[in-house]
């Protein structure tokens, strides 16, 4: 398994981080780490909150929650049509 130095270093290049890479992230921070991995990890988290870092979790969040926005007012105004 990579270090957190490694995995952050792939995802600042890449710009985006995923969600397997972050589950890999919370095992790898579950486990003993060394002063090099915190630091990087800081730094990952430094990079989401700016916007150079977008995660898969986050857009998967927003999609659903644009879907059920959407999905819901239709619902209801087939319910109406159909009670009439």
């Amino acid at each position: 398994m990579a270090s957190i130095s490694d995995l952050v270093q792939k995802t600042l290049l890449a710009g985006y981080i995923t969600v397997e890479a972050e589950e890999q992230l919370r095992k790898l921070l579950a486990a003993q780490y060394n002063n090099e991995d915190l630091n990087a990890f800081v730094t990952l988290q430094e990079a989401v909150m700016t916007g150079r870092v977008k995660q898969e979790s986050r857009e998967r969040l927003q999609r659903s929650s644009t879907e059920k926005r959407f999905a819901s007012p239709s619902s209801c105004r087939y319910a109406s049509i159909e009670q009439r």
